[in-house]
C-alpha cells in the first residue's frame, strides 16, 4: 500500500431544492509515496481545489477512499482531522494569508500555537522557523512585516509557514498564480528542494504545464474525471 492512496474517490453537491445532484469528479485514484510529487492540471471549475481539500481533510468525499499511511482519512472525527491538517499536512495556496500586523517569523510560527501542536521547546521552534526562512532565502527578513516584502518574498514566508510543524505532505494550490514567470519558477524550484530535503509527498494544482512537468507524476481532472498523464 503506498503512504498516500487515493482510490475511486468521487465528489457531488446536492442540487438546489432537492434537484439532481452536481457532481465535481468521480473515481480519482493517486498513489503517492514520500519523497514523490505529483501535479494536477486542469480548466478552472474542475474541482483540482476541492480533491486538494479532500487529501488536506477540509472537505470530504461523497465516496471512495483516501488513505494517509494506512489511515483512512474521511473517517476521522474533527478533533483528529483538525490534529491532522495542522501536524502531518503543510497548505500552501495562492494567497499567502499572511497576517498583516505580524513579523515574517511570527508569521512563520502561527501553526505552532493550535492547541493539538505537539510540545517542544519554544528556542527549538523559533530555530526551525530561523532555518526555514534561510532554506527560502530571507534570513535578512525575519523581523520585516508583510507590507515590506514583494509578492515572491511573501509566498516564500508561506512555504516556510507550511513546514513549520514538519509535515509529511505538502499540498500548494496554484502557489505561483499570483507571481510573474522569475518568482514562480524559483518559488517552484524552492518547493522541490525542500521536498526532497525532507522527504515530503508534494502535490502541487497548477494551470501551468511547464511547472507540472517538473513533478514526478502529472493528472489532468477534466469533466468529471481524473486521468494520469
Amino acid at each position: 500500500m503506498s503512504f498516500l492512496q487515493l482510490s475511486k474517490v468521487s465528489k457531488s453537491y446536492e442540487g438546489p431544492a432537492g434537484g439532481q445532484s452536481i457532481l465535481v469528479f468521480q473515481d480519482a485514484n493517486l498513489e503517492l509515496e514520500p519523497g514523490q510529487s505529483a501535479a494536477i492540471v486542469g480548466p478552472s471549475g474542475s474541482g483540482k481545489s476541492t480533491l486538494l481539500n479532500i487529501i488536506g481533510a477540509l472537505d470530504k468525499p461523497t465516496s471512495g477512499i483516501v488513505q494517509v499511511d494506512g489511515q483512512n482519512i474521511p473517517e476521522l472525527q474533527d478533533k483528529a482531522a483538525a490534529a491532522f491538517r495542522n501536524l502531518t499536512v503543510g497548505f500552501i495556496f495562492q494567497i499567502h494569508h499572511l497576517l498583516p500586523q505580524c513579523t515574517v517569523l511570527e508569521n512563520v510560527l502561527v501553526p505552532t500555537q493550535a492547541g493539538h501542536t505537539k510540545k517542544e521547546h519554544v528556542g527549538v521552534i523559533n530555530q526551525r522557523a530561523r532555518s526555514l526562512l534561510g532554506d527560502v532565502g530571507l534570513s535578512q527578513r525575519v523581523q520585516h512585516r508583510p507590507g515590506e516584502l514583494s509578492g515572491g518574498e511573501r509566498q516564500r514566508v508561506s512555504v516556510a509557514r507550511a513546514l513549520i510543524n514538519q509535515p509529511k505532505i505538502l499540498l500548494a494550490d496554484e502557489p505561483t498564480g499570483a507571481l510573474d514567470q522569475e518568482n514562480s519558477s524559483n518559488l517552484v524550484d524552492i518547493l522541490l528542494k525542500l521536498q526532497k530535503e525532507k522527504n515530503l509527498t508534494l502535490i502541487v494544482v497548477t494551470h501551468s504545464m511547464p511547472i507540472a512537468e517538473k513533478m514526478d507524476q502529472v493528472y489532468r481532472l477534466e469533466n468529471g474525471t481524473m486521468q494520469k498523464l
